[in-house]
């Protein structure tokens, strides 16, 4: 789909014009990026921290009532104590499924996912409960009539459709909560486009590709990725999925920002690639995804939503209690 355009040096994964939302351990977080064209006024700057998921609502409703403007973009999530089978490492470090391995981590990777503060399992929550709620939260904005905005989805190779079920969206009884995740929020991607379309607001999936990242580098030790990298640079002439770094793997966000959002496959994920002579380029590739299941999901999620403001409306009227017996 043509080359990308260089991006500035100071650029990290993700781009995004203006600004990028997201969630992290529930958290709504915001900061500004480096973009060309027009830029919003300054955000205050806010780190991520864990904590419950009221402040996510209560920032969003400072976002509202202070910015008419708010492009949005879905950051990658979290991957806690990834574990590794060493055995199956080896095993296919050395058969022809090496180049898909290393793309997906397909029989690789295992997780330790735990319940959050508000009783949901943090990787559902952080990678994709959080940015829904935030959606949600900002569709005054998003889906204000006579504008138009998109929202975009970091992803990942790892997203698997064998990691995913319908019938335990939080993956409570697997064991890779981030694989199940990132397949949800290509799913989510495509109902929201059936269901916002019509009122303005658009949904893009990305891939980056595989990025060495703090969140790759911790995965295995440090002295391992140095013995690895010189095949991981060789096998790049056989598969352009191998970004292997940050300016890489954001060529498809840059891209798609570039394009207007109606243009715009909403079955495709869009995949960061970098050739063995590491030129950077954007393809789409279809997504493996059912639409009844899409729909199921999508109506789950709304249920959660009401279940979690039920529950924080709960929380606000014992407080206003206590508050008012500590008066007397």
């Amino acid at each position: 789909m043509g080359t990308v355009p260089p991006l500035p040096p100071a650029l990290v994964l993700p781009y995004v014009k203006g600004f990028s939302l997201s969630t992290s351990s529930s958290v709504c977080v915001w900061r500004a990026e480096i973009c060309s064209g027009p830029r919003l006024p300054a955000l205050p700057s806010w780190h991520p921290t864990p904590g419950p998921m009221w402040t996510c609502c209560t920032s969003t409703w400072v976002l509202r009532s202070q910015y008419s403007l708010l492009p949005e973009n879905s950051k990658p999530g979290i991957m806690p104590n990834p574990q590794v089978d060493i055995k199956a490492f080896f095993k296919g470090l050395f058969s022809r499924n090496v180049v898909n391995m290393f793309a997906t981590a397909e029989g690789l990777l295992t997780q330790q996912d735990r319940i959050n503060s508000d009783g949901l399992q943090e990787v559902f929550a952080t990678n994709l409960f959080g940015h829904f709620l935030l959606v949600r939260e900002l569709e005054p904005l998003l889906c204000e009539a006579g504008r138009m905005s998109r929202v975009v989805w970091t992803s990942s190779s790892n997203a698997r459709r064998t990691a995913f079920s319908i019938e335990d969206i939080q993956h409570a009884n697997g064991t890779e909560p981030y694989s199940s995740s990132k397949y949800a929020s290509d799913m989510l991607s495509v109902a929201l486009n059936r269901h916002k379309n019509s009122q303005g607001l658009f949904s893009s999936v990305i891939c980056p590709g595989l990025v060495m990242t703090n969140l790759t580098y911790g995965i295995l030790p440090s002295f391992f990725w140095t013995f690895i990298m010189p095949i991981m640079w060789l096998i790049r002439i056989f598969t352009n999925t191998f970004t292997l770094t940050p300016h890489n793997g954001a060529a498809s966000l840059h891209w798609l920002f570039l394009q207007t959002p109606e243009s715009l496959d909403p079955r495709a994920k869009y995949h960061s690639l970098t050739s063995g002579f590491g030129a950077n380029y954007t393809e789409p590739r279809q997504m493996d995804i059912d639409d009844n299941m899409c729909e199921l999901l999508y109506e789950k999620l709304l249920e959660l939503e009401k279940d979690i403001r039920r529950r924080l409306t709960g929380l606000n009227q014992l407080e206003c209690n206590d508050m008012n017996v500590c008066s007397t």
